[in-house]
């Protein structure tokens, strides 16, 4: 199991216990309301005997003392004592305000909790019946609403926590690879430049037409040198870019390909790519990305198959698909291929498809992603504007 395959199952595990987390805030939050309505219910039918004491003839002076007590004691339980017809004999616990303010806003409550069957049936002596209207205390609603400010809290904090958490790796990553990227860039200078003397020297002391011959070859390799610390030397800054017509760049990164690939394997521009389609760019940096998209799908494939490019614009935008008829890319490493240190190469860095990635959405404001994969073929997809 490599290094993303570990991560993932974290993340899973890590998803898998904040839901346990969560279901048992609600499950204990349901269960604290529940025990909190019961003892109102049991506090709402002792203040409606509390008001039947009170209605009663033959209650005595200790039983109408201790009524009393009970109704005056509910400083938190909204209750509404009516008769049959609806009408309001008396209230406690509602807003005082809206009370003065909205003359219907009592009548309004009752039957609101006549509605739900929030009431007690008061039984009163000659087949009179009055009613004790009760609504949820403010405790009890806070308490059911509180898993959800939780919740909601927590959502917040895990996103802040993971955008911040994100912002600082991929700020350190950009360090690293700069850093490096740089440092290499330095390090290749100073012996290119000598070995470009050593070539000047030895020209002067052997003329013949073989040593050309050799000496030519030998400064191709240093020129592909000094792009390649060039390359290095422009990450980490902003480079130029300038428009170029997007068949000659695709052309020159084929052709570079071609001559180090077997000749079983066919790389060219598709015939049907548009020649007038013009991008901001910088050539370096963007057939990079061409030869680490070739070089994969060279290692994609069994010495024998295609690689093409094929260019087109669509609403404004410069589409360029690279395509292999190689084995594909699994379902699984689809999402982590451009990911730093990711490989399913034995001495492979994983290092190619990242840095391509940075070159084209960063540095040329595009996007490049798989388009689509199968036994029988990839097909990257580059997307840069098109040149004003």
């Amino acid at each position: 199991m490599n290094f993303y395959q570990q991560r993932n199952r974290w993340k899973i595990l890590l998803f898998l216990f904040a839901i346990c987390i969560i279901a048992f805030t609600l499950w204990y939050t349901h269960k604290l309301a529940q025990s909190i309505a019961k003892e109102e219910i049991k506090k709402a039918e002792e203040i409606a005997y509390a008001y039947k004491i009170l209605n009663s003839n033959s209650s005595d002076e200790l039983e109408l003392s201790k009524a009393l007590d009970k109704i005056k004691l509910n400083n938190n339980i909204p209750v509404i004592w009516a008769n049959k017809q609806d009408e309001i004999l008396a209230e406690k616990n509602f807003d005082s305000i809206k009370v003065q303010k909205n003359k219907d806003y009592l009548q309004k409550e009752l039957v609101k909790l006549k509605q739900i069957h929030q009431y007690i049936d008061i039984h009163l002596p000659e087949n009179e019946h009055q009613f004790l209207y009760y609504k949820d205390s403010d405790l009890l609603v806070a308490i059911r609403k509180y898993p959800f400010y939780v919740l909601a809290l927590v959502f917040l904090f895990f996103i802040i926590s993971y955008a911040a958490f994100t912002s600082a790796r991929r700020a350190e990553q950009n360090q690293v690879w700069v850093g490096l990227a740089k440092e290499t860039a330095h390090q290749l200078g100073t012996p290119l430049s000598s070995l470009t003397a050593w070539i000047d020297i030895l020209r002067e002391k052997l003329s013949g037409q073989e040593d050309d011959e050799m000496f030519n070859e030998m400064q191709k390799d240093i020129d592909r040198l000094v792009l390649i610390a060039e390359r290095f030397s422009k990450i980490g800054s902003v480079p130029e870019l300038q428009t170029y017509r997007v068949i000659d760049v695709l052309q020159n990164g084929v052709d570079y390909i071609s001559k180090r690939a077997s000749k079983k394997i066919h790389i060219y521009v598709k015939e049907g790519t548009d020649i007038n389609l013009f991008a901001m760019l910088n050539p370096p940096l963007f057939e990079w990305v061409l030869e680490n998209l070739m070089k994969n799908a060279l290692d994609a494939m069994d010495d024998t198959g295609e690689i093409f490019a094929y260019a087109f614009e669509r609403d404004g935008f410069i589409n360029i698909d690279i395509t292999d008829t190689g084995k594909g890319i699994s379902k699984n490493n689809v999402d982590q291929i451009f990911e730093p240190g990711f490989s399913t190469k034995k001495r492979g860095w994983g290092l190619g498809l990242t840095l391509a990635r940075r070159i084209i959405e960063e540095y040329h404001h595009g996007k490049i992603f798989v388009k689509e994969s199968s036994l029988k073929g990839t097909t990257f997809r580059i997307i840069l504007n098109a040149a004003e």
